[in-house]
């Protein structure tokens, strides 16, 4: 039988344990969430990171194309003579071209009343032709002289997309707009990808609280708050969602965008009921969005029984130094797994960066080449000529050998056969340098001859030069000159500044190309002509890409691609006006001596 006093410790003792376990598993289930959420939030501010600086990337490719486009003449003569059906069509394919080569979902041109005179789908069912978007605010933000930005479904098309505008300037007035729409449902598709990997989800929001993209089809075009009638009459006057419906999401407690609590924790609906989401949110101000990583918390809590089990199980036994080991070794296998995973996708991110750059490289030989191509073919008529001469020579000298042999005059006879090999020599050396100019470059540098490469590059615009009456000088210094780089590269750029220059002389009388070569401290070819030279206004922009002040087609990229060629030997190039008149480009390349 048991004392009172024995049993009121007894009480005493198991009141304690159960105060005791009970402030375990309290400070236990503190704990836990706290770690839990101490180690979550750290991993989604850097996926926000990732998020911001994905979309960043994917829009700062075409901010800038409005701006670019907006300095062509093609449009100001447009908006000037939108009556012109010729004009128009004209201009209608050069945006479709431009539209296909910035992989834009469309590009289209507004006047200074908010109607579309031409667009780059003008041959679709939902040509964007004839269409009034002044009352969309990108063009209110062009139309005051400004880059203007917005997110909204196209009202033809019916297709989400982020809205580049910016004015077409001519004389100090904006006669119209020109417009990129972007299709975000790419962007999505990508960062849909990024969410899945990284094991969150993913919602991006307007300044109205709308969210326009989202990692979950339930939650796109949903209100992050509840919308009263005269919510929904706005959204419906502002056409930005075209006739789509917007509903509330059902997020309980409900979202509040001002505040910022320490821990923003949301249960929202989705198709497969409702779950509990941690909320990291950032806003990008260039674009007005509100980005928001959702981190799903059921992962955390679903550990929590066990941590809790645990932790009465130290407890009770009084085991604490075993399990606080066997903790902090599952601790550690965790991290370790973690930086074994981190390590993974560090080198899947490498090899994708390397992957992307290569096919960089790739499609940037691809546009030289082109480029070479596209002077080749506008020097094709005198091409022809020059082979066509030494081949109406050959028939000539052949036919006259026959007569000579058959009246046995055998001296005449071989001389005549002397001259046909030389042509045939002079034949096959013509032939053999386009062959060689029109060959893929590998891109490889080493040491060459500038005088012979100087010399090769001639050979193919020599027809020309000739053809269009044009007196050559040809200034070199006497003592061979080297350089290290690609030799059919330079030839390139040789060859597109020749070509320039014969354009820029059709219109004079007095046609003089001349060529120096002058070795100091670096190697400096000068190319001078004597046309009418370069606008002033012009010289900061005629390396830029898509920039060209010829009436050809084309798309302005010779001497962009010129000044990347030059650059990548280490070299620099530049334009001005000569004195006498006329324009003259200056190469400069680094001295290199043979070992």
């Amino acid at each position: 039988m048991h004392s009172p006093t024995s049993t009121r410790k007894r009480w005493l003792i198991s009141l304690l344990t159960l105060l005791g376990l009970g402030l375990t598993l309290a400070l236990s289930y503190w704990y836990h969430l706290e770690q839990g959420f101490a180690r979550i939030q750290p991993l989604a501010n850097r996926q926000l990171s990732e998020v911001i600086n994905f979309i960043d990337g994917a829009l700062v490719r075409y901010e800038s194309i409005p701006h670019v486009l907006s300095t062509n003449p093609l449009l100001t003569r447009a908006l000037e003579h939108s009556g012109n059906t010729e004009e128009i069509a004209a201009i209608n394919r050069y945006i479709e071209e431009i539209q296909h080569v910035t992989e834009a979902s469309d590009i289209y041109l507004l006047n200074n009343q908010g109607t579309a005179i031409a667009a780059s789908n003008w041959q679709k069912p939902y040509s964007f032709v004839g269409q009034n978007y002044a009352f969309r605010p990108y063009f209110t933000e062009a139309i005051a002289g400004g880059l203007g930005r917005y997110y909204a479904v196209g009202t033809a098309s019916n297709t989400r997309g982020f809205y580049f505008s910016y004015p077409v300037v001519d004389k100090g007035k904006v006669r119209g707009i020109i417009v990129v729409k972007v299709d975000i449902s790419d962007i999505e598709a990508q960062l849909t990808g990024l969410a899945k990997a990284g094991q969150y989800e993913l919602a991006i929001s307007g300044n109205d609280n709308v969210i326009f993209l989202a990692s979950m089809d339930s939650w796109r075009l949903k209100s992050l708050t509840p919308l009263t009638a005269a919510d929904q009459q706005a959204i419906i006057q502002s056409r930005r969602y075209a006739t789509r419906e917007v509903s509330a999401l059902t997020i309980n407690p409900p979202y509040d965008a001002i505040a910022k609590p320490t821990r923003a924790l949301y249960r929202i609906s989705h198709d497969d009921g409702s779950e509990q989401f941690l909320d990291t949110k950032s806003s990008m101000i260039k674009a007005g969005w509100q980005v928001h990583i959702l981190t799903p918390t059921k992962p955390l809590y679903a550990s929590l029984p066990l941590v809790m089990l645990l932790s009465a199980s130290v407890y009770l036994l009084l085991a604490l130094a075993l399990l606080f080991s066997l903790e902090r070794r599952k601790n550690m296998l965790r991290m370790q797994q973690t930086h074994e995973l981190l390590e993974l996708r560090v080198k899947e991110r490498t090899q994708a960066l390397e992957d992307t750059n290569s096919k960089l490289q790739e499609t940037q030989d691809e546009l030289i080449q082109a480029a070479k191509l596209t002077v080749i073919g506008s020097l094709s008529a005198s091409i022809n000529h020059e082979i066509n001469q030494p081949l109406a020579a050959l028939r000539s000298y052949a036919q006259n050998t026959q007569t000579l042999l058959q009246r046995n005059m055998l001296d005449k006879a071989n001389d005549n056969l002397s001259t046909i090999v030389s042509l045939a020599d002079r034949l096959a050396e013509i032939v053999a340098q386009f062959k060689s100019f029109t060959r893929k470059s590998p891109g490889q540098d080493k040491v060459n001859s500038l005088n012979e490469t100087l010399h090769e590059a001639l050979t193919i615009v020599k027809p020309e030069i000739d053809k269009q009456q044009i007196h050559l000088m040809l200034v070199l210094p006497p003592q061979p000159v080297q350089f290290l780089g690609d030799k059919v590269r330079l030839q390139q750029v040789l060859v597109n500044l020749c070509s320039n220059a014969i354009v820029a002389m059709q219109q004079v009388q007095q046609r003089q190309l001349t060529i120096s070569v002058n070795v100091a401290d670096s190697i400096c070819i000068q190319i001078k002509d004597s046309g009418s030279g370069v606008n002033e206004s012009q010289m900061e922009k005629i390396f830029e890409p898509y920039f060209t002040t010829s009436q050809r087609q084309g798309l302005g990229l010779g001497l962009s691609i010129s000044r990347r060629i030059i650059q990548s030997m280490n070299g620099s190039i530049s334009v001005a006006n000569a004195a006498e008149g006329g324009a003259e480009f200056n190469i400069s390349l680094p001295l290199c001596s043979e070992e």
